[in-house]
């Protein structure tokens, strides 16, 4: 994605300023176009956001996030934009189960993938050595079917069962892994989402499976560094501006038109909003979009919940933890902390996250909060003598998209039937599942798409993780 003479510089609009279009006005600078970004809100990241508490009077992601090493075009996005920084790399997990056991899986360097991390795996403590055996040998059959042949119905439910997997195993293994990274139960998660998540992070390659954690907030990352970094470049971002809707004819985007009424003109436009507001701002699409979108409709979200917990004292030293069998799933220990107000309480802020979280709407916030300081205390023996002096439950309803694992093919493409309009998100066919890795693809995937249409030949997109040498000759692709 090297800058190029293009000529005359192109002009494109970017509406929506989430992950997805943020990766793609990157790109567009880096192809020496002019980029105007629109976002409705009054900051950039969209779901990968942040919130400014009042209270502590800092600035808090509404969630944690987390990418993994897997995720190139993610990787790629922030060594472009000098956001490597802001990051760390943990290489070990830590797995604490139902009677407090902790487990550590870190990859044996000297094994090569796909077998990198078998000893972890055959060492998890809550699990019977019965059920470990079990867990890997699934995980051979689950990684020996070729991508093409996985079977479009069933669920990742339906699968297990039939290899025989048992509901403990089900509970306290593959939900574990696959509820925390596609928020959501297995009878609702695909077999292909499955099978990708486990090969592509645990299985294809020796680090695929590291964790990358931001060391600031997402908000610091994207409003401050990241729009420097555009800024520096030309584009401009144009903050709680929404976009009321796309002008076109039947061939092509005329305009965009702002909620004050104005109209803007570009040479291409990438929407990059939420699939619910596709509609919205396209009034009345032409026969050739309406057929390509007719699956949007059919695509679902799924809520995660934050719960931030502030402590007068440190509970444990641990950075994160995976938490089996209890209503908290990942835990983050974001350390000792200073209040920018000297009033606000400062405290040890830690971050419990609950995946999939609908059926925590039937329960009041202190009734949560108060299960999750439980689950904590029985855990981290430091937590019973604790005191709570702040705490905030965050639920983002549309955190995920969601498709059914009976629906096939809503998934609209980048490209659509008009040459100046390409579409972005992570709900669109990016080949992942909802992660920001897909989002940052979507964007990449858009760019290539407006400047192929004004006779460029970009390779915007990185490629995937490469599979590691015993990994090529056994796993199926």
């Amino acid at each position: 994605m090297t800058l190029r003479n293009q000529g005359p510089s192109r002009h494109v609009a970017v509406v929506g300023g989430g992950l997805a279009g943020l990766a793609a006005a990157v790109a567009f600078c880096e192809h020496g176009w002019q980029v105007d970004l629109f976002e409705a809100r009054r900051q950039l990241g969209g779901r990968a956001g942040s919130y400014y508490d009042s209270t502590t009077g800092e600035v808090t992601d509404h969630c944690q996030h987390v990418s993994l090493g897997c995720c190139t075009n993610f990787q790629d996005l922030c060594r472009r934009t000098g956001m490597t920084k802001f990051f760390r790399r943990d290489r070990e997990l830590t797995f604490i189960g139902p009677a407090g056991k902790r487990s550590t899986v870190r990859a044996v360097q000297w094994l090569p993938a796909p077998l990198h991390l078998g000893p972890g795996l055959l060492q998890l403590r809550h699990l019977p050595f019965s059920e470990r055996i079990a867990i890997a040998r699934t995980l051979w059959r689950l990684a020996r079917i070729p991508l093409a042949a996985v079977p479009e119905a069933g669920n990742m439910e339906q699968w297990l069962e039939s290899q025989g997997a048992t509901r403990r195993a089900q509970d306290d293994f593959w939900s574990v892994i696959l509820v925390s990274a596609l928020a959501e139960r297995l009878d609702r998660i695909s077999l292909a989402d499955g099978r990708k998540v486990l090969v592509e992070g645990f299985m294809a390659n020796t680090s695929g499976y590291e964790l990358q954690i931001p060391t600031v907030p997402l908000g610091k990352i994207y409003q401050e560094h990241l729009v420097q970094w555009l800024a520096k470049r030309a584009a401009i971002c144009q903050l709680a501006t929404p976009v009321r809707r796309i002008i076109l004819d039947k061939s092509a985007v005329q305009a965009v038109e702002l909620d004050n009424g104005s109209q803007r003109r570009f040479d291409g436009y990438v929407l990059a909003i939420p699939w619910r507001r596709v509609r919205e701002v396209i009034l009345e699409p032409p026969s050739q979009l309406t057929a390509q979108w007719a699956g949007i409709s059919q695509i679902e979200s799924s809520p995660i919940t934050g719960v931030h917990l502030r402590f007068d004292r440190p509970i444990t030293d641990l950075p994160h933890a995976v938490i089996v069998g209890r209503l908290s799933q990942w835990f983050f220990n974001h350390g000792a902390q200073t209040a920018a107000d000297p009033r606000s309480p400062a405290g040890h802020y830690y971050q419990v996250v609950i995946s999939a979280s609908r059926n925590l709407d039937v329960q009041s916030r202190n009734a949560v909060i108060a299960q999750v300081q439980d689950d904590l205390r029985s855990i981290f023996p430091a937590a019973r003598g604790a005191n709570l002096i702040h705490s905030r439950l965050i639920t983002q309803r549309d955190a995920v998209f969601v498709i059914p694992p009976d629906v096939f093919g809503c998934r609209p493409a980048q490209r659509t039937p008009l040459d100046n309009l390409a579409l972005a998100g992570d709900w669109t066919d990016t080949g992942w599942p909802a992660t920001m890795e897909g989002a940052v693809r979507s964007g990449y995937l858009a760019a290539e798409v407006l400047l192929r249409a004004h006779g460029h030949r970009p390779s915007v997109l990185v490629t995937d993780q490469p599979y590691g040498w015993l990994a090529r000759w056994l796993l199926r692709r």
